[in-house]
């Protein structure tokens, strides 16, 4: 939600929560959302936490809020981040290979495999002519093309097809999506896990995506935090 305003999420005042183990932080008097500044609004939060501003290793866990206004925990898993760590989304330059700290939505899902049975949330299927945009110079930059226009250059463009793994199942995350600022970045998902570290992306197993997207509501207006267990590393809504 590019240009509305900045709310930081001060990880040092976080450490604690941030860095113990799922189970942990679920059973804590202050479970991680409550004491985040801003959690996007809605009653589904994903906060996807690494060890640290440079490290490629964390976890992620998927909450909601109760009728009584408490976050609960629904989930955990494994993750992985961007090959060089995290950065401040708003710093963020791209091709750097870092994960963009930051509050932001999930537009929407898609995948090559078929979306899990009972997902309700919007989903796309991924085809031969399906395309992620990534030509600083083309009006479609940062967005799902299909087929892949002229002034998109081919080795500019994520060809979503050719990743059978990563995208059998993602979700969109809305970093520089509402309004693209050429050059910040362009593709970053919630995805399977591949072989190893990721380019910018959160990634996380198979069967935790597919949990992911069954839990996941759209009504209830889901955002993700992304940011570190350490550091001054603010997570920033844009």
């Amino acid at each position: 939600m590019p240009g509305r305003f900045h709310t930081a999420l001060v990880l040092a005042a976080l450490i604690g929560a941030l860095g113990a183990a799922p189970q942990s932080t679920a059973d804590t008097a202050f479970p991680l959302p409550h004491l985040m500044a801003d959690t996007g609004g809605g009653d589904q939060l994903i906060t996807a936490v690494a060890l640290g501003p440079s490290h490629t290793a964390g976890t992620l866990t998927w909450w909601e809020r109760r009728r009584s206004g408490r976050w609960a925990r629904v989930g955990s898993a494994p993750a992985r981040f961007g090959t060089n760590g995290l950065v401040e989304g708003d710093s963020r330059t791209q091709g750097t290979s870092t994960t963009p700290s930051g509050l932001y939505d999930l537009p929407y899902a898609f995948g090559i495999e078929p979306a899990p049975a009972g997902t309700s949330y919007p989903y796309r299927p991924v085809g031969a002519d399906s395309w992620w945009c990534q030509d600083n110079s083309s009006v479609h930059y940062n967005r799902w093309v299909e087929p892949r226009p002229a002034d998109c250059a081919p080795h500019e463009a994520e060809h979503l097809i050719t990743y059978p793994q990563q995208y059998a199942r993602a979700l969109v995350i809305g970093f520089n999506y509402a309004q693209p600022v050429q050059g910040r970045g362009a593709g970053i998902f919630l995805h399977v896990d591949g072989e190893g570290t990721t380019a910018g992306c959160v990634s996380v197993p198979a069967e935790a995506m597919e949990r992911i997207l069954l839990w996941a509501d759209q009504e209830e207006d889901p955002h993700i935090a992304i940011g570190s267990a350490t550091g001054p590393l603010a997570v920033t809504r844009y």
